[in-house]
């Protein structure tokens, strides 16, 4: 059941943009995240709540984050709602895509779930619809996944299996390289693991 805190950083020059504490744990339905997000100066920012079931579909997605509001799952495609600060507006929105995406580690780990690659088999193309800070505007994007390699790395836990993963922007062609272990980021661009309070969960 990991515990931990990720950093948020700018892939141009650096600078901090906020911070991830999460909590996720693997279940014999599926696996669930949730996280409380902060700006660079420490004020509450957001949260984070994601659930998919075994085969990694997104049965339950809630974000918040500058006021507003997302409620989504798997439904027709993706389904959700997103409601405005003020809470007078909710505008429903449906995507032919498989999942969802965003700022937080969980959509890596929930993506990588969903697509159950194996090391060195041909990339495969993803729908997402994207939901970013600050205003959390839905976005549909195309992707491809690879994982190229596996490696296993001795701990005192045991082996830890790291997974590193290509993922290409099929709009613009930009590529970039996550590496998971389990449950858990640890590298991914943007994204800092700062600290993890136990070992990563893994999938069955």
């Amino acid at each position: 059941m990991p515990r931990g805190r990720y950093s948020f950083y700018d892939t141009h020059d650096h600078t901090p943009l906020g911070e991830e504490n999460f909590h996720c744990a693997t279940g014999t339905s599926g696996w669930r995240y949730t996280a409380r997000t902060t700006t660079p100066n420490g004020q509450e920012a957001g949260s984070v709540d994601l659930t998919i079931d075994d085969l990694g579909r997104p049965i339950r997605l809630e974000l918040h984050a500058g006021g507003w509001q997302v409620r989504g799952a798997a439904l027709d495609g993706v389904t959700w709602v997103r409601t405005d600060p003020t809470g007078e507006h909710a505008q429903e929105g449906n995507a032919a895509a498989h999942a969802f995406t965003g700022a937080s580690p969980a959509f890596l780990v929930a993506t990588a779930r969903l697509l159950r690659l194996s090391p060195g088999a041909p990339a495969t193309r993803v729908r997402l619809v994207a939901l970013t800070s600050p205003v959390l505007a839905p976005r549909t994007l195309d992707q491809s996944w690879a994982l190229r390699d596996r490696t296993a790395h001795a701990t005192d836990n045991g082996p830890l299996v790291v997974d590193e993963y290509q993922v290409s922007d099929l709009q613009t062609g930009e590529q970039s390289t996550v590496h998971l272990a389990g449950d858990v980021v640890l590298a991914a661009p943007g994204i800092e693991l700062e600290n993890l309070e136990s070992p990563p969960s893994t999938f069955g």
